[in-house]
């Protein structure tokens, strides 16, 4: 994908765009100065903008000269009208996982970063830090490690024996194959060995 420097001035956004991105124009300057211009605003072969209306606005309220583009040659105006249409409605499918997110947050909570900024809500922020201290609190009643064996959207409850059984069988897997691919099946379709009396 060809990425240019373009003089923002040469960018015309979309005069019909249905979404409004008014809301998201401080979160997103901020996200910008924070972390750098790092995904390119897209536009058609009349620099008109097809995706990154937020970035431009918030790039003006930066007073930056130049932004990263990328011209889509190759999409029919069908395509691009579309395209236009999927890219907003598609950042609308993606949720949350809140246990990760409340992970990935408390991580933070040491640094300098401040999360308001970038969006979030400071009572939604609170409420995540809320739910991080129940759970440490949980833990340390039960003085049990509370496990949890994640895959994609799934979350699987485990204990200490259980998952020192999986990374078991994991190693000999691993010895067994010379690789980790392959892993799930094996464990799937093979019986956990069982101790047998000499």
């Amino acid at each position: 994908m060809k990425i240019a420097l373009v003089p923002l001035e040469k960018l015309v956004p979309y005069e019909k765009n249905p979404r409004n991105s008014d809301a998201a124009v401080d979160a997103v300057a901020e996200s910008i100065r924070e972390f750098g211009f790092r995904q390119p605003i897209v536009v058609d072969e009349q620099n008109v903008i097809i995706a990154g209306h937020a970035r431009y606005f918030a790039a003006i309220r930066l007073g930056l000269e130049k932004v990263p583009v990328h011209v889509a040659q190759e999409l029919t105006p069908e395509q691009i009208r579309a395209y236009r249409l999927a890219d907003n409605k598609t950042a609308e499918l993606a949720d949350w996982d809140m246990d990760l997110l409340a992970q990935e947050i408390t991580a933070l909570s040491e640094s300098e970063l401040d999360l308001t900024q970038f969006g979030f809500d400071q009572e939604f922020l609170d409420s995540l830090g809320e739910q991080v201290h129940a759970d440490l609190t949980k833990k340390s009643e039960t003085g049990a490690k509370q496990l949890q064996l994640r895959f994609g959207k799934y979350s699987v409850p485990i204990d200490e024996t259980e998952f020192g059984k999986l990374v078991a069988r994991l190693s000999e897997h691993e010895q067994q194959t010379g690789t980790r691919f392959g892993f799930v099946t094996a464990l799937l379709q093979s019986p956990e060995p069982t101790a047998t009396n000499v």
